[in-house]
């Protein structure tokens, strides 16, 4: 039994210092070591064996993260079914409304963005595929909360706790849960200034047999969300988005 513990330790090291890596944009063994509070010689003995695989390279005395980890995720997305049949709906209501579309999972207790289709009107947000935000911050977040089991939920809340954004943030369990509630009811979220002031989305869940995969939405100005008719029309077409890929998931070849 100890073996296994050490190995499983071994492991956890390992990813640790993966996720500094990237954290440091690359870094010396000294600079590694002293931020994990490990001898340089147990860090250069990871490093080198990292670099021996395909996820670590060193360049100039440095250890960074390599490119294989793009190859390893665009194999994930392309592989992913829910990408293949929401990817030419998604295109088709950019071209329909010029706003930035996007689809979310749920990682780990996160909101990740899985893929998004940027209009000539949309908002310039620095985001891409895999960047990760609290769930209870954006209203994609909030439509796939909204779907979880109640044991799921508290369990996020627990573990990842409801950090404030903005002083527009929702950071009271209570009121968070009354605000799902009033989405599974609807059928849809909007949230303006909750994740970035001036930001506002529309978000609809995307649900298979009472199962969330995930959630799309728009994003757009808060003042273009604000007006009732606009977001309207946006959430129109994210629900017929959403059912028209649910149908080609389930059925489409």
């Amino acid at each position: 039994m100890p073996p296994k513990r050490t190995s499983l330790t071994t492991v956890e090291r390992a990813f640790e210092i993966v996720d500094l890596l990237w954290e440091l944009d690359g870094a010396g063994p000294s600079e590694v070591a002293e931020r994990m509070g490990l001898p340089d010689s147990t860090v250069y003995d990871y490093l080198r064996s990292l670099s021996e695989t395909r996820y670590v390279t060193r360049e100039d005395g440095e250890y960074r993260l390599s490119s294989y980890f793009l190859t390893i995720g665009g194999k994930m997305k392309y592989r992913n079914r829910l990408f293949q049949v929401a990817k030419p709906e998604m295109k088709r209501i950019v071209a329909e409304t010029d706003e930035l579309v996007g689809l979310t999972i749920e990682n780990d207790g996160r909101a990740v963005v899985y893929h998004q289709e940027e209009g000539r009107r949309a908002l310039s947000l620095g985001t891409y595929s895999g960047a990760a935000t609290p769930l209870h911050t954006v209203a994609t977040g909030k439509a796939i909360l909204a779907h979880l089991p109640e044991a799921r939920v508290d369990e996020i809340i627990e573990r990842r706790g409801l950090v404030q954004r903005t002083e527009h943030t929702v950071t009271d369990p209570d009121e968070l849960k009354a605000e799902l509630a009033e989405i599974r009811d609807d059928g849809y979220a909007v949230d303006w200034d909750e994740q970035v002031v001036g930001m506002g989305m529309a978000a609809v869940p995307i649900l298979i047999d009472d199962r969330v995969l995930g959630s799309f939405g728009i994003v757009v100005p808060t003042g273009r969300i604000r007006d009732a008719s606009y977001r309207d029309d946006l959430l129109q077409k994210l629900q017929e988005m959403a059912n028209t890929v649910t149908i080609n998931y389930q059925y489409g070849n």
